[in-house]
């Protein structure tokens, strides 16, 4: 059986790790912006920027995990 590569390894965390972080940033973004009553269209935007940020946080910690425990 053909092993993965370290490559593919990565890669597979990062996506996983920005899926998950997309979906948790996205509950806690909707949350905070009915919290902090966030107004109009810059929820929108509020919400927006959690996600991305929380997804790229959580991908690149999956990503090194995966290339630590890929050694």
């Amino acid at each position: 059986m053909a092993r993965d590569s370290v490559l593919t390894r990565v890669a597979t965390g990062a996506a996983v790790g920005g899926a998950i972080g997309g979906a948790v940033g996205a509950v806690y973004g909707t949350y905070d912006a009915i919290r902090y009553k966030v107004p109009g269209a810059l929820k929108i935007r509020h919400i927006g920027q959690t996600t991305l940020g929380s997804a790229a946080v959580f991908s690149l910690f999956l990503a090194a995990g995966s290339l630590i425990r890929s050694h």
